[in-house]
Order: C-alpha cells, then sequence, then structure tokens
C-alpha cells in the first residue's frame, strides 16, 4: 500500500504551495488522487475546503463532514508527502550553481553527449519555431513512485505527442527536468530509472490513446525513449539519467490528419456517484507557446471550439509548411579538407608522423565516453609524453583504463610536479620521457576527491598550472617541438571549465596557439569551444580546431600518418584528406570486390624484378606495377592518351549526375592495354574515391550490389557518403549484364534509403570490343586500339631504355615490345616462328602449349591452373632446391607464357599466354609449320583425363572448354556454331564430327552440349534421326527448358525443310502432301509446346521470354502454303489463289470448295489428305496472325534492359519480316477481284482491299502502327495508310478500328506534321470509343492513347472528364501486366513519346525526335539515357516540358492545369527519388510507356 493516495498525475496550474490553493484547485487535487472516488472530491468542495484548511485537517475531521475512513487516510497522506516534496524540492535547490548547457542532440542515440547535475539547459520550453527545431517541454518528474511514475510518464508523452503532431513540429519532452518555481527554468535534475526496457515499453502502449486509424502514424513519429546520463558536479557518474522522448510528425506519414486523443482515466474501476461507467471523451492537443493545449476541454467559453474549428480548417496549410520546412532542412553534405588539415597540423607540415615536427605531444583531456574507446588505436601510436585528465573515473571505466590495456603509463598526482628540486631529478623520478604520465587533473587516484567546476580552480587549479608550466620549460620538453591535442570528447559549455582555464595557461606558456590543436566531433561542440576559449582569451581558434571529423576518421587519419602503419593496416578515404581504418573483418565480408586502399602495397615486401619482369613479358598488371613506378629513380608509369580525358573529362562528368550509379564504358582490343588503363584510372583515384574490382564476373548481382553500398558506406555512421565508390568491372560478355549491376546498386542505394543528389557509385565497364574500328571519342565510350600515338610511342621508348639498364632478358619481355612496335603482326609472327622452332607435338609441355594456345584464341582470358600443369608435366619438388618453377617446365616455350592470379568460386595460381596476338599466330605456326591442326589439339584437350584430374582449376577449365565448343559469336552474319567448329569444319572438314562426339564423352550430363549435336546433326549433316536423338537426351536432362524443347522442334522443321527443298516434281503428289502435313504437323504441335514452356519459365523463374517457339510455328505455317500452292486443288489460276487464302483463314470448309471444284474427282485423292489436317489447316492464318500481331507486341513495346537490339534479336526480326512478307502474298491481296462486276459487291470489295492493305502494312494493330514511328516508311504509304484508315472507319468500324485510326493520326502528325483530322476531333473520337464496350484485347492500347492524348494542357479539352485519366493510368499498369505478365521479365517498357511544351498534337515528341537531336550512335544514346546526360542537352530542355510534382511512397504526383488533379507517375529510375524527403517538390520529364506514364531526370 506504500503507493496508496499518490498523485496519478500534476495539474501544472496547481500553485506548488499547498497554502495557496482554493477550494475548486483542492477538489482538482482529490480527483487526482488514486483510489479516491469523485464524490469525495465533491464532499470537499461543498465543505468549502482550501489550501489552507486541508493543512489543518485529520482524519477525525475528515469524517465529520461524510468521509469514510479509507479515503480519509488516503487523503491525509498524500498532503503530508506533497508537503515533506515541497521541502526536500525547497533544500536540494537552493545555494547549486545554475550553468548553461546544451540538450541532447535531437534524434539522435548514438551521440556521446551527457548532462551535468544542475546545468540549465539553455532553451527555453517553446511551441512550433520553424517546425524542424525541436520545441521542448521540462518535467521535474522526482516525486512518485515507479509505477505511477511511468503511468505520469506516459499521459504526458502522449500529451506532448499529440499536440506537437497536431501542431507539425519536432519535439523532445524532458522528464528529469526541472522547472519554475520549484526549481530553475530548465534545471538539470535527473531521475532514477532501475528498469528501462520497462520504461520503453510503458512509453510504446501511448499509441493506444490515438484513435484507431493514426495508430500506426503515433508509432512512427513517437521515437523509443532516451536515457541520457546525469554526471555528478564533480564529473563522476550517478545513478540518474535524464529521459527524453522525441517528436518526429513527418509529413509522409501526417499528410492532412488531424489527431484526437482518448482521455482515458487511469483509475481502474472509477465510477461516477450512481455507478455509471464514464465515457471516455476525445482530446485535441496543440502547442501553445510554452504548453500544451486542449481545444476540447470542457469550458463554458464558445472560443475554444472556435479556436478549434479554425485547427482543422487550417490543416492543409499546416501539412504544407511542414513539407516546406523538411525540404529546405534537407542540406547537401560539404566537402571538407579537413582530413588534409589534420595531417598537417598534427605532423607540423611533414605529413608524416615519421618525420613529424613535433617530437613530443601533450594530450589534455575530458570525460569520454564508451563509444570513443573503440578509436583510441591514434592515441597510443602518439605515444604522448603527458595526458592531462579531467576525468575522475577515468582509472575506473574511462580512457586511461582502456589505454592502459595497449600501453605503459605512470599515474601521477599534479602536485608532483611542483618544483621542489631539479628540473631534471624530478623528470627521472616521474619517467617522463620513458613511458606517459597519466596526470589525474580532478582526482579520481589516491583517495583525492574529484571538485566541482567551480570548486576545482581553488582546490586544484594551482597545481595543474604547475603541471603545465613544468611540462613547458625548455629543459623539459624541447622549444617548439611539442604540441599540445585538446581531445574534447565531451562539450565544454561553461566558462569555469577547468579545460578553458588549462587552455589559457598553456596559450600563455607557449605564446600562442601554433603548438596547441583542438579536436572535436561535432559542430555545436566546436562552437561551444569557440565561444568559451573567445571569452576568456580573446582570441580565435577556428585554424586550430578540427571539427568535421569523427572520432573514427580522425583515429584512421592519425594511424596512417605512420609508416608502419601504412604497411600493415589498410586505410579508405573519406573525404577532404581523411581517413578510416578498413577492419580485416569488414574486408573480408566484401569478398567480392577486390578493394584498392589509400596505401596500397605500402611497405609490402614484393621482389620488384619478379613483378615488373611479370608484367613485361604479358603477365597481369597488379598494383604494385604502379606503385614501383612511382618510387624514386622510376620512369612514371606509361599514361595512355585517353588517360587524362577520363580523370579530367569524364569521371567529373559523371560525379555531377544525379543518378545513384552511373557508368562509363571502356572498350578495347584484346591486348591493346585495356585493363591496365582501366586499373591505373583506380589508381589515381584511389585517394579520392573508394575503389574496388569486381573480382568475379559471375557473382551474383544482388550479392555484389550489397557488398559496394557497404563499402560505400562504412563507417559513416549516421552521415551521408562524402566520397563515391568508383568499381571497376572487367570481362563481363554481355552489356545487358552491366546494366543489371547498375540497377541492382541503385535498388540497393534507394533500399538503404540513400538520400543524395549527386552520382554515388561510377561503374568502369572495362570490355573488350567486337569491332577493331574506333568509333569517336565520348564521355560515355572510351576507346583503346592497337595503334599508339606519337607520344604513346615517345613513352615506350624512354621505358625500354629503363628496362634494359636493369634486365638483361629485356628482349623476351614480348608483351611490353608488342606494344613498343605498335602491335605489328611481323614482329609477332617472328617471335612465334623463332619460339615454336622445336616444337614436337609428341613431347608433354609442347602438348600443354597447344592446349593453352587454343584455349587463349578461342576464349579470352583462358588459363591453366599452376598445380595442373605441374601434374601434367610431372614436375615434382626437388629435395634441396625445393620446387621447379612451373614456366621451367615449359622449356624453350617459356617466354611465351607468364604467370596470373585467377579469381572466381576459389583462387589460385595460374597459367596464361602472354598476349593474344602471339597466342593467334602460335597457332597459325602450329597449323603452317607443324602441321598440328585445330582438331587434333581439341582432341588432345578433350581426351586427355589427365587435365581435368587436377582438383584446383577443374571447374575454370571444364567452363572455358565448354565456352569454346558452344559459344557462337552473334556478329552481323549468321554463325551457326563457335568460332572453333567453324574453323575446324573450314580446316579439315569431317573431323568436327569426331570433336563432337567427344565432347558428349567429356560433357556427358550437359543439356547444351547434347543440343549441339543436335544442331550439328540437322543442319551439317541432315541426319534428322541422329539429330532427333541428341534433342531426346538435351530434353531428358532438362526436361521444362523451352530452349530444348524448341531443338526438338527444329528437328522436325528442318526435316520438313529439306524434305521440301529436295522434292522438285510439281504438283506435289498425294502421298508426299500426307507426309509434308504430319511433319508441319508434328513441327506445330512441338512449337506450341516451346512456347508454353516458355511463357511457363518467365513466369516461374523471371528468366527472359523465350519467342524462338512463336516464330518457328510461323516458319512451318510459310513451309505449309509453300507446299499447298503446288497442289492441283490451289495451284491452277487467281480464284485458286483466293480459295486457298479462305480456306486457310477458316472462312471456307474444304467440304464447301470440293463440291464446287469442277475438277473434284481427280482431285478426290487430294481432298481425302487435307481432310484429314482440317483443323491445322483452318487455323494456320489465325494461329500466324496471332503469333505475328504477339511478336510485334512484344518487340515494339519491350525493349531490352540495355536498350540495344543485338545481333541475334535483329537477325530474327529480319526473318519475321521475311516471313510477313510471304504471309502477305497470300493473305493481304485478292487476284481475283478483276473478275467482280457487282457495284455492292465492289464496294464491299473495296473495304475489304483496304483493310487487306492495312495489315499487309501492319497498320491494323496498335503495336504495328506505333512501329512506324522507328521504321523508315515512305510519307506516301504514311498517308495512305491514313486514307485507308479513314475510308474503314467511315463504314461501321469495329472498336479495334477506330482506335487504330486515332494511333494513326498520331504517327501520321510526329512523321509528316500533318493529320487526316484536327486534334478536337481525335479527342472527341476517342471520348466516344471510351463509352463503347471494349473487348479485353483492346484494353491496354485504348488505355496508353487515351493517358497520352488526355495529358491536360493549359487549353482545356471540351468534353474530356478531367478525373477520367487517373483511371486510365491505374487501368494502364493492370492491363499492362495482365497481357505482358508472360513476357515482361528482363525487358523495359519503351518511352514511345515525351511531353513537349506545344499544344495539340505538337506537344507529343516521339522518341525518334530526341534521338535526332543527339545525334549519338544508339550504344552512346542508350549510355546517355542511363546516365542522364540527354536531359542535358539543350535541344532536348528547349522541346519537353518539365513538370512539378511531389513525392509519394516511391511514385511522384504530378501536378496539373486542372485544380486538385494530381495524376500518379512512376519515376523511371527509382534512385533518383534520394535525396527528396516525402512530399517534396520535385520536376520532371513524363515519358509515355505501354506500362504508363514515366517520370525522367526527376530534380
Amino acid at each position: 500500500m506504500a503507493d496508496q493516495g499518490k498523485m496519478k498525475s500534476q495539474d501544472e496550474d496547481l500553485p506548488p504551495d499547498i497554502k495557496d490553493w482554493s477550494k475548486h484547485q483542492v477538489r482538482e487535487w482529490a480527483l487526482k488522487l488514486d483510489d479516491v472516488e469523485d464524490r469525495v472530491a465533491e464532499i470537499l468542495l461543498q465543505e468549502d475546503i482550501n489550501g489552507p484548511s486541508l493543512l489543518l485537517l485529520n482524519a477525525e475531521d475528515l469524517k465529520n463532514i461524510g468521509v469514510t475512513f479509507g479515503p480519509a487516510k488516503l487523503i491525509i497522506h498524500a498532503r503530508d508527502e506533497a508537503v515533506k516534496l515541497k521541502k526536500k524540492e525547497s533544500t536540494s535547490s537552493t545555494n547549486l550553481p545554475r550553468r548553461p548547457c546544451k540538450p541532447y542532440p535531437f534524434c539522435r542515440y548514438d551521440d556521446t553527449y551527457r548532462y551535468m547535475e544542475s546545468d540549465i539547459l539553455d532553451i527555453t520550453e517553446s511551441g512550433a519555431s520553424d517546425l524542424i527545431e525541436p520545441c521542448h517541454e521540462y518535467k521535474a518528474f522526482n516525486y512518485t513512485t515507479d509505477e505511477s511514475t511511468m503511468t505520469r510518464l506516459t499521459e504526458e508523452v502522449i500529451r506532448f505527442a499529440a499536440a506537437c503532431m497536431n501542431s507539425r513540429t519536432n519535439g523532445t519532452i524532458h522528464f528529469g527536468i526541472g522547472d519554475e518555481p520549484n526549481f530553475r527554468h530548465g534545471q538539470v535534475l535527473g531521475v532514477v530509472v532501475k528498469d528501462r526496457e520497462a520504461y520503453a515499453k510503458k512509453i510504446n502502449s501511448a499509441i493506444d490513446y490515438f484513435e484507431h486509424k493514426h495508430k500506426q502514424t503515433a508509432h512512427s513519429c513517437i521515437k523509443p525513449p532516451r536515457f541520457v546520463g546525469v554526471l555528478n558536479r564533480n564529473e563522476t557518474s550517478s545513478d540518474k539519467c535524464v529521459i527524453e522522448v522525441d517528436i518526429v510528425p513527418d509529413s509522409t506519414m501526417c499528410e492532412e490528419n488531424i489527431y484526437h486523443t482518448i482521455n482515458m482515466d487511469t483509475k481502474k474501476g472509477r465510477k461516477k456517484a450512481k455507478g455509471e461507467e464514464t465515457q471516455p471523451s476525445k482530446q485535441f492537443f496543440v502547442r501553445d507557446g510554452a504548453s500544451s493545449r486542449d481545444l476540447l476541454a470542457a469550458t463554458t467559453s464558445a472560443k475554444s471550439m472556435e479556436k478549434y474549428n479554425q485547427f482543422v480548417a487550417s490543416k492543409a496549410q499546416q501539412a504544407q509548411l511542414r513539407k516546406q520546412a523538411e525540404e529546405k532542412h534537407l542540406g547537401v553534405i560539404k566537402s571538407s579538407t579537413q582530413g588534409s588539415r589534420l595531417s598537417q597540423m598534427i605532423t607540423g607540415g611533414s605529413l608524416s608522423l615519421d618525420k613529424s615536427h613535433f617530437e613530443r605531444y601533450v594530450i589534455v583531456t575530458n570525460k569520454s565516453h564508451p563509444i570513443h574507446f573503440e578509436s583510441l588505436g591514434f592515441l597510443v601510436e602518439l605515444n604522448p609524453i603527458a595526458v592531462l585528465d579531467f576525468d575522475p573515473e577515468s582509472a575506473e571505466n574511462g580512457l586511461q583504463f582502456h589505454f592502459k590495456q595497449q600501453s605503459t603509463v605512470n599515474v601521477h598526482l599534479p602536485a608532483q610536479y611542483k618544483i621542489t628540486e631539479g628540473v631534471e631529478d624530478i623528470a627521472n623520478k616521474l619517467k617522463l620521457t620513458r613511458t606517459t604520465s597519466w596526470i589525474f587533473c580532478n582526482g579520481g587516484i589516491e583517495d583525492e576527491a574529484p571538485s566541482d567546476i567551480d570548486e576545482w580552480l581553488m582546490d586544484k587549479g594551482a597545481s595543474v598550472r604547475d603541471v603545465i608550466s613544468f611540462l613547458c620549460r625548455k629543459d623539459v620538453l624541447p622549444n617548439k617541438r611539442f604540441l599540445v591535442i585538446f581531445l574534447l570528447w565531451s562539450t565544454v559549455s561553461e566558462k569555469m571549465d577547468p579545460l578553458v582555464e588549462t587552455f589559457s595557461t598553456f596559450w600563455q606558456e607557449l605564446r600562442g596557439t601554433e603548438q596547441i590543436l583542438c579536436i572535436c566531433d561535432n559542430e555545436k561542440a566546436f562552437t561551444s569551444w569557440k565561444n568559451l576559449v573567445d571569452a576568456r582569451c580573446g582570441i580565435s581558434i577556428d585554424r586550430r580546431c578540427i571539427s568535421e571529423l569523427s572520432f573514427t576518421e580522425v583515429n584512421g587519419t592519425v594511424l596512417s600518418l605512420l609508416s608502419k602503419n601504412r604497411r600493415s593496416r589498410r586505410f579508405l578515404p573519406c573525404g577532404g584528406g581523411s581517413n578510416v581504418l578498413l577492419e580485416k573483418k569488414v574486408e573480408r565480408d566484401l569478398h567480392a570486390l577486390e578493394v584498392l586502399c589509400v596505401n596500397q602495397c605500402e611497405g609490402g615486401n614484393e621482389d620488384k624484378i619478379v613483378m615488373e619482369e611479370n608484367f613485361y613479358k604479358g603477365g597481369q598488371v597488379s598494383w604494385w606495377n604502379f606503385y614501383f613506378s612511382e618510387q624514386p629513380g622510376s620512369t612514371p608509369f606509361i599514361k595512355r592518351d585517353t588517360f587524362d580525358f577520363i580523370v579530367n573529362t569524364v569521371i567529373p562528368d559523371l560525379c555531377s549526375l544525379g543518378k545513384a550509379c552511373v557508368l562509363f564504358n571502356l572498350m578495347h582490343l584484346p591486348g591493346c592495354g585495356g585493363t591496365t588503363l582501366a586499373m591505373h584510372t583506380l589508381w589515381a583515384h584511389r585517394d579520392r574515391f573508394r575503389c574496388a574490382v569486381l573480382r568475379d564476373s559471375n557473382a551474383d548481382l544482388a550479392e555484389v550490389a550489397g557488398q559496394v553500398v557497404k563499402l560505400l558506406m562504412y563507417d559513416h555512421g549516421e552521415q551521408l557518403p562524402r566520397v563515391p565508390v568508383l568499381l571497376m568491372i572487367d570481362d563481363f560478355d554481355d552489356k545487358e549484364k552491366v546494366f543489371d549491376l547498375q540497377r541492382a546498386i541503385d535498388e540497393e542505394c534507394t533500399k538503404k534509403n540513400i538520400q543524395s543528389k549527386s552520382a554515388q557509385v561510377i561503374l568502369l565497364n572495362c570490355m573488350m570490343s567486337e569491332s577493331s574500328e574506333q568509333p569517336e571519342q565520348t564521355e560515355e565510350t572510351v576507346f583503346i586500339g592497337n595503334k599508339l600515338s606519337e607520344t604513346e610511342q615517345r613513352q615506350f621508348e624512354e621505358k625500354l631504355v629503363e628496362i634494359e639498364k636493369i634486365y638483361k632478358n629485356a628482349d623476351t619481355f614480348y608483351g611490353f615490345m608488342i606494344m613498343k612496335k605498335n602491335f605489328k603482326p611481323e614482329y609477332v609472327q617472328s617471335v612465334a616462328c623463332k619460339t615454336l622452332k622445336s616444337f614436337n607435338i609428341n613431347q608433354k609441355h609442347a602438348q600443354l602449349l597447344a592446349v593453352l594456345v587454343l584455349l587463349n584464341v578461342y576464349c579470352k582470358g583462358a588459363s591453366l591452373s599452376v598445380s595442373l600443369c605441374e601434374e601434367f608435366l610431372g614436375l615434382q619438388p626437388k629435395p634441396v632446391c625445393g620446387t621447379i618453377k612451373v614456366e621451367e617446365g615449359f622449356g624453350k616455350f617459356s617466354t611465351l607464357i607468364a604467370t596470373c592470379l585467377v579469381e572466381g568460386k576459389v583462387v589460385f595460381k595460374a597459367v596464361k599466354m602472354i598476349h593474344s596476338s602471339i597466342a593467334s599466330h602460335c597457332l597459325e605456326e602450329l597449323t603452317t609449320t607443324h602441321n598440328v591442326n585445330k582438331a587434333e589439339i581439341t582432341d588432345l584437350l578433350l581426351r586427355s583425363d589427365k587435365l581435368y584430374e587436377s582438383t584446383q582449376g577443374k571447374d575454370k577449365l571444364l567452363q572455358d572448354v565448354r565456352h569454346i565448343l558452344v559459344k557462337r559469336h552473334h556478329s552481323a552474319d549468321e554463325s551457326q556454331f563457335s568460332p572453333l567448329i567453324q574453323h575446324i569444319l573450314r580446316e579439315t572438314p569431317g573431323q568436327e564430327e569426331m570433336v563432337l562426339q567427344n565432347a558428349s564423352k567429356r560433357f556427358e550430363k550437359d543439356a547444351v552440349v547434347s543440343q549441339l549435336l543436335a544442331r550439328y546433326f540437322y543442319l551439317r549433316k541432315k541426319d534428322f534421326s541422329a539429330a532427333e536423338v541428341w534433342a531426346s537426351k538435351a530434353r531428358d536432362i532438362s526436361k521444362d527448358s523451352s530452349y530444348f524443347a524448341d531443338t526438338s522442334a527444329q528437328v522436325v522443321k528442318h526435316e520438313l525443310k529439306n524434305a521440301i527443298e529436295n522434292y522438285k516434281e510439281e504438283p506435289v503428289s498425294p502421298e508426299k502432301l500426307d507426309m509434308f502435313l504430319k511433319m508441319a504437323q508434328s513441327a506445330i504441335e512441338a512449337f506450341k509446346e516451346t512456347q508454353s514452356l516458355a511463357k511457363k519459365e518467365s513466369l516461374q523463374r523471371k528468366c527472359p521470354f523465350n519467342s524462338a517457339g512463336c516464330l518457328g510455328e510461323i516458319q512451318v505455317g510459310v513451309l505449309v502454303i509453300k507446299v499447298l500452292a503446288k497442289t492441283p486443288v490451289f495451284s491452277s489460276d487467281n480464284v485458286r489463289h483466293d480459295i486457298m487464302s479462305e480456306v486457310l483463314s477458316g472462312d471456307v470448309k474444304l467440304q464447301a470448295v470440293e463440291k464446287n471444284d469442277q475438277r473434284h474427282n481427280k482431285h478426290a485423292q487430294y481432298y481425302k489428305i487435307l481432310k484429314q489436317f482440317e483443323d491445322v489447316l483452318c487455323n494456320l492464318r489465325y494461329r500466324m496472325k496471332m503469333n505475328f500481331d504477339f511478336l510485334d507486341n512484344f518487340y515494339v513495346n519491350l525493349g531490352s534492359r540495355s536498350g540495344m537490339k543485338d545481333c541475334r534479336e535483329q537477325r530474327f526480326l529480319n526473318e519475321l519480316f521475311r516471313c510477313f512478307t510471304e504471309y502477305a502474298k497470300l493473305f493481304c491481296k485478292t487476284d481475283s477481284a478483276a473478275l467482280i462486276r457487282n457495284k455492292t459487291m465492289y464496294n464491299m470489295l473495296q473495304l475489304h482491299e483496304a483493310r487487306q492493305y492495312l495489315e499487309m502494312r501492319k497498320a491494323d494493330t496498335y503495336s504495328g502502327i506505333l512501329n512506324c514511328l522507328s521504321d523508315n516508311i515512305s510519307p506516301d504509304i504514311m498517308k495512305k495508310i491514313a486514307k485507308l484508315s479513314a475510308f474503314v472507319c467511315a463504314h461501321r468500324p469495329t472498336v479495334k478500328e477506330r482506335i487504330n485510326f486515332i494511333y494513326v493520326n498520331v504517327v501520321l502528325s510526329c512523321k509528316l506534321a500533318s493529320t487526316h483530322i484536327p486534334y478536337q476531333e481525335l479527342i472527341d473520337l476517342l471520348c466516344q470509343v471510351q463509352h463503347e464496350q471494349i473487348p479485353l484485347s483492346e484494353n491496354l492500347p485504348l488505355h496508353f492513347i487515351a493517358v497520352l492524348l488526355l495529358w491536360p494542357q493549359q487549353h482545356y479539352l471540351e468534353g474530356v472528364p478531367p478525373r477520367s485519366l487517373g483511371m486510365h493510368i491505374s487501368q494502364i499498369r493492370n492491363s499492362y501486366h495482365n497481357e505482358m505478365k508472360e513476357v515482361y521479365n528482363e525487358r523495359r517498357p519503351i518511352v514511345h513519346f515525351l511531353l513537349g511544351k506545344k499544344q495539340g498534337y505538337e506537344r507529343l515528341v516521339h522518341l525518334g525526335e530526341i534521338k535526332r537531336f543527339i545525334m549519338a550512335r544508339q550504344e552512346e544514346f542508350t549510355l546517355m539515357w542511363e546516365n542522364g546526360k540527354i536531359w542535358k542537352e539543350k535541344k532536348v530542355e528547349e522541346c519537353l516540358c518539365r513538370v512539378t510534382g511531389k513525392v509519394k511512397n516511391r511514385l511522384i504526383l504530378a501536378d496539373t492545369c486542372i485544380p486538385g488533379l494530381k495524376l500518379e507517375i512512376t519515376p523511371m529510375f527509382r534512385s533518383q527519388l534520394s535525396g527528396h524527403v516525402q512530399e517534396s517538390e520535385v520536376s520532371f520529364f513524363i515519358g509515355f510507356s505501354i506500362k504508363g506514364p514515366v517520370a525522367l531526370d526527376i530534380k
């Protein structure tokens, strides 16, 4: 019962002294008492009990006025407790020092800040100011028990939180901070909290007092409680803390809502006089000056209700003000040079602690925090001669306790430095120059008690001055050769603080600040310290202070100034010359990346001769080669001409772009130094960027993206990153994959909410070029060819002079010499011829070289592991001399190989050919001179089991061997097989089959190799039975793959094609017709299965859609038409041609054709066979047309992720065009038209022919019409399409035809700047169509054209319902998903149009027009689009309309000219929303894709 009768909550309006209470205030006080019913309070009021009479009452008196014994005891107990508390507060609040201090940083939890008892917070309780700067409310909170404390705390948090949320201001409520009249306003008192978790849970329950619909918002806005430690006046720790709760009413969460809370009486079971339960009432709090006011509080005045209504009416304005305040508050990270300044000041300008101007360091430090102990390394390395420590708890659990675990210290008191004997004797006794002297300047050892701040000067000031005077003597520390460092772990906020006095004394002794350095880690601490020193000494210390670096960055920067650390530890740049230590565990976690550190190679012991010799021979470049070239006595690393362009133009330009991840390409020919140039670029930027190389090009891209962002954010804490990541990717064989990585990093940055308005990750894509023709140099793509400039040749000549002085075997440095000779083929050929003079294929090392040569020619980057080579060559360790180098095992051929490190699933040492041109000429030499052909070497490679016995590098070898057998080069000319197989076919015809059979044995369970044999047999050998066996084997290995199903279908199709081509007789015999149609039916069914599996694959595995099955079925249809055209039934005249068209269209039954055939008896056998396949034949046109439309829709509306068509896709489209041409010959013309004489029939025929023409031009589908934008279609044809489309629409058109007519006019306006009908008429037609029954198949095209045409413009369009556009945008997304979900994986909706500045048709700017402005190759245009550079082009900016809008939930609500109408738009690149808070204003261009409108170039 100890807590009975206590006050549940304190009414802030009650006077502090009971004798000043009125009878109504006594009633209010009684109502707040736990377990005291309301009727008791009413009795006190009726008896006129005021404050003075309450003090005189006893239990008997209360009984006499009708209060029962239990409540009477509770009232008397509560009164006595209040009297005692008043006396206690009066005593504790007298004669205490009042020092100003800052509040704990808002919304932070890991700051080292602590309060000191009785200090005064220098910010008053306040209402809303700028909405971002928090308002404050103080609660003394020191007079209740634990249970009632938590209850009251919850109520206060609810009230304050609701007020802040309604007023849209940030705020902090402090429990343990006093207020007048009992305390000074803002006085730090502290409260004792035994169970912090219980308090946190209780505060979290505060959301239950909000309306249910707003509970989630309240949970987000009310931050977890913060328990800030309170120090005693002598800086020792106490058991008290200040409980603080931050409120952040984020505009994205609060929007335009208002927040009522429920007035729940916390006394359980409270009853009214008549036993009725109290119904909870609503409250509505707002910030009103320094307090929170309930606008719904019961009052006789109507003024409060009026204010409530006014406040609710202004909610939209309040929300807007909050949003604007958030936008203004979002700052851009400033660049800093403090890392460089710290290095300068702490070394006296030498930038190295090994050669520092300062011989000794003296440290002055105050109260530290446990977080600081992670960054003590620099302090240990400085090995200070003395530490003046003002933390009395330092030896117990502070700085000294942790320092002594890493270094030796001698503990002293200041009194020991008083000069009572010779200076050298004192120094000797103190061991001053041997170990660190740790001087406790405020007690804490040897039973010396710490002093309060204002007592310290009197108690200990004099002795500390003696210490400083002693240390500053010229016979103790070298004059001008020591540095005093003030480490301000805690904020110094009082003018009487010992550190201020200490600084003043050092300043006087040293006669200035040149030997003083001050370090703190935040701006507030720096400002406070600067002002205190200015007030005390009258000087500015700005230039002697470091305040923008965290102590982690200070630690890393100082450690990196010691050569031994640069040798043993690794550092990353943090911007402005500062560094941070890269922990080994973190680096190991970044296992997909090879991180290039600021101090890479320093202190290593690699053999310069060995490293450079390997590189000059043709081995991989390493960081050591760059490092050695920078050492004294070496000539600089050869700088390619494009190096300066990349460093000075490309990278700075990329850094200015607004996307999180940007990309540029470094294209190079094999062996021309592309990888070396890329690594040289990284080396040059290692102190300005966090540089890394992707180790394995086959690594999981999502994992790589995660590690890249982890590297970006490492040790930045709550700050935004100051330096971007520069990531080099090498050997990607597909540009699509490069774009995939870029998007994965973009998404990871978005996920981590990295808010930045500049590029955070730059991808340097080093990739081999498929063409030797040098393209124009751009800022998106740099090309390195096989021709050196005069400047580069001069550098190579100078380097050769240096090399010849050091190396006697420089003539065998073929990798270097090939470039020095400017890639002359004659030189390479002479090297190959001379070195291979003694080649004998029967020798093991010759066989191994031949295999290595073959692999290097047909697989870039191929190698053989060292262990594999040793095993094959039989190299064994020697008992005395150790192991033989693998190069020696190659004998005379060793000059052609070099060692390298291969990183993939495992890391291993390997050998490779020194240069790609060497490998090519060696292979040619083996063939021409030594009669060793490619088939023989390949057979050796496949049959030699010993090559595959070694476990190290075995997987890599199998991967490379499979690559040279399977990988086709999809150049402009069709390549049926890999280059190796093609060359064997030409060089030794017939031997390719042996090679492929051996390949199937080596890769017995590889479906792709089985597929390769199937393709070989049906393409080359025309052995379709064998092909079917291999195709079936591939399917057995991978049953659900559409690609292997397609191979089975292709076997049947090619067998049919071959049979038709070999059958020369006409007409086709019935037997052959039967055979052909059976094969066609079988092929069609197989291709249908392929289509089904392809859609299933795309849906389930999220892989690209395989469209081969659709094209295959079309090709079979063309073959069937070719066969039928040779049958007597359909081949005699034009009428017969039209009949075949109608039969295959399903418009005429074969039975009717036979009935009307005058020669049906003669053709009976044909009709019998045709009827057996009637289902296939009658559906042929429908199936072909369906596949044509499907593929058109696919390729016109969905582009590759890179935005480029590769050779395979272009060949596919060329074949599709050929097939459509054959289709159009049959189905898109009527040969018997001339026979018609009837006028009505003639008019019908005209309409039919118009539709046929439109189909022939693919203008019968919306995707075909859109394709006219990119096709080089002539103006006359376009006009004819428009004319015929109008003609069709004038004769009872279908909904589809009317929609197509709208598309035709839009495209016509873009192509010819002319239209068939005015813009308003087109809009009217569109509105009419919208009111009709729309077939499901036309939903997507209708919604797309509606969004495009109805987008609001300055001149309001008549008849257009303004709100319908939002529905179209929503529906277009649904329709897109429903229609394209089976095929859109790994594809991107193409932006067909962009919104221009003009009106009507002219505001629709199609993509082709933008491309004409840019005048760039497709590849360059794609890169500019991805990086966002395209929008900086002046012509583009002048042409397009920039729209404004607000960010909302990863989307944008675009503003329109229609009041109140905002339209939802998806960002093309979500990472562009980084740096924009929710509800912030953005501007952007609008693009229109089949998925809906997209926002481009978001700013």
